[in-house]
């Protein structure tokens, strides 16, 4: 398995940059995790939009689904150009059901509901979820495939659930989108020695850490995630491809 980020920040993105999604692909398939603000720019450095195979939304946040509109509207535009394909699966949670119905657009995408009990196939991948504590209802997700695993966090609070969710995981990759100081006072977010603690309790053999903050000095939080996990870890670098083998 091989993973790439798109883009690492929480909220809203930086200059030429996008928020938290990641490009996981194995054996010739490739699936978007989340599609926020400037993920379809940033995609494009790395694939082909008409190659996308499949979509995964952990939540409705405008930082994790505001580029599905110009997803839908790029595949719409290639079938008028005379170069249709399968309607792409989009999978999202339904306690949102507006938003779920938004995710199937003319032919072009389709929604796939998904739930915290569910494990499914996605091409080459079994893929279970993990409902997290966030504002609204939001999903934990684990990508295995040959006897490898890759977990992402998405937007969660410290939640005692994720650890054995994430048990073993080759790559961890969790939010860490506070400073200690925020640590608990802040809803539905972790800090880094949370993310820290996540890593080493889990027993995941790599950490990276993504949803960032838009101020301050984000080294102070790698640092605080080395307090309380002694494996390998790092700031997820955009367009760089870790690999799971």
């Amino acid at each position: 398995m091989k993973i790439t980020p798109i883009g690492i920040w929480g909220g809203y993105p930086k200059a030429n940059s996008a928020t938290s999604s990641f490009l996981i692909e194995h054996e010739g398939f490739y699936c978007l995790i989340d599609c926020g603000s400037g993920v379809l720019s940033s995609l494009q450095n790395y694939l082909p939009l008409e190659k996308l195979d499949a979509v995964v939304i952990s939540h409705y946040h405008a930082d994790h689904i505001a580029d599905i509109g110009s997803l839908q509207f790029s595949r719409l535009i290639n079938f008028y150009l005379g170069k249709p394909a399968p309607a792409l699966p989009i999978y999202g949670h339904v306690q949102d059901q507006d938003n779920f119905d938004k995710l199937t657009y003319k032919e072009q995408t389709v929604g796939v509901a998904i739930s915290e009990d569910d494990i499914i196939q996605i091409g080459p991948f079994e893929v279970s979820f993990c409902q997290t504590t966030h504002p609204v209802y939001c999903l934990a997700m684990k990508f295995s495939a040959a006897g490898h695993s890759i977990v992402l966090t998405a937007d969660t609070e410290w939640r005692d659930e994720l650890v054995d969710f994430a048990r073993g995981a080759d790559l961890l990759i969790s939010e860490a989108n506070l400073y200690e100081e925020h640590v608990g006072k802040a809803p539905g977010h972790m800090g880094g020695s949370e993310a820290g603690k996540l890593a080493s309790l889990s027993g995941a053999k790599q950490l990276v850490l993504t949803h960032l903050p838009l101020h301050g000095q984000i080294e102070e939080i790698l640092e605080a995630t080395r307090q309380s996990y002694d494996g390998p870890s790092e700031i997820a670098e955009v367009g760089k491809m870790y690999e799971v083998f």
